[in-house]
């Protein structure tokens, strides 16, 4: 295999990509090497070495902690917790959101066979014990799992006293983060409702 073929073979495998669209992006590559694809060789080998998860959340940044954790103009007491580090860039997009975030790393799925154990739940649990958390907000997505795992998040929670709410108005059932709209997140997180017997 040569390394034009080689590298529509790894194009392809990007999401939203087939084998017609990485050709046209590998052509378009190609003659745009010295101002697109060396700066994207250069950019790809950097977050190789250098990204790397933060200890305390669960975003990718080139430090542990991460900018947002080490960020003291942000609320340390108020937690929005996500299944993925998409979702939180899609809150962060919002400027929203002044507080700090706990990735889980996905979300409880008995088809994938993703249990408990496979997410950031333990540590998130430490968290709220040790760091003196007031608030915790569930951000997972509307979907199935996504609602299965904020539930058992939520009743993990449940010794601690710790208020939790839920993201609520404009995200529609089935919907990911990811893929809404500024606006939409924003409603959402500013009409967040208690999740279980806490009072909003």
């Amino acid at each position: 295999m040569n390394s034009i073929d080689q590298l529509i073979l790894f194009l392809a495998r990007l999401p939203g990509l087939g084998p017609r669209s990485a050709r046209r992006v590998a052509l378009f590559l190609i003659k745009k090497r010295e101002s697109l694809l060396l700066p994207l060789i250069k950019a790809f080998k950097d977050v190789a070495e250098n990204i790397q998860n933060c200890v305390i959340c669960g975003n990718l940044d080139t430090l542990s902690p991460c900018a947002i954790c080490r960020d003291e103009k942000r609320d340390p007491t108020v937690l929005c917790v996500l299944e993925e580090v998409a979702d939180l860039w899609a809150l962060e997009r919002t400027a929203s959101f002044k507080g700090r975030y706990h990735v889980l790393g996905g979300c409880l799925s008995a088809l994938d066979g993703i249990g408990p154990e496979d997410l950031n739940i333990n540590s998130l649990v430490e968290r709220v014990r040790q760091d003196s958390i007031s608030e915790i907000i569930l951000a997972t997505n509307l979907t199935v799992d996504g609602e299965t795992t904020a539930h058992y998040v939520a009743e993990r929670l449940a010794p601690t006293g710790v208020k939790v709410t839920r993201l609520a108005h404009g995200v529609p059932v089935g919907g990911e983060l990811d893929y809404l709209d500024d606006g939409t997140l924003t409603a959402a997180l500013h009409a967040r409702r208690s999740v279980g017997n806490k009072s909003a």
